[in-house]
């Protein structure tokens, strides 16, 4: 009696192994999901980007605020792997 006890307790930890493992279509699904959040974060960095160079000010005050605004933009665009086109 033991015996069989033991199998289905095998089995059922066996079932339970496989339905905890994500599915590899389930792990491409996040990488594509993961992949499309960083293109659209690029995208919105990049839009930025554009936008602080083109204002164009007399204004020293806020000339140093657009400075200081490009290099945020520009680190985080480095930290997603983004190289600057000049």
């Amino acid at each position: 009696m033991s015996k069989g006890w033991e199998s289905k307790s095998v089995e059922e930890q066996q079932a339970e192994a496989a339905s905890a493992k994500p599915s590899t279509q389930e792990a491409s699904k996040a990488a594509v999901l993961v992949d499309g959040d960083r293109k659209r974060r690029l995208q919105a960095l990049e839009m930025q980007r554009e936008r602080v160079l083109s204002e164009r000010t007399s204004s020293p005050h806020r000339r140093s605020a657009l400075e200081g605004a490009l290099a945020t933009i520009e680190r985080e665009l480095e930290q997603l792997g983004w190289a600057i086109k000049l």
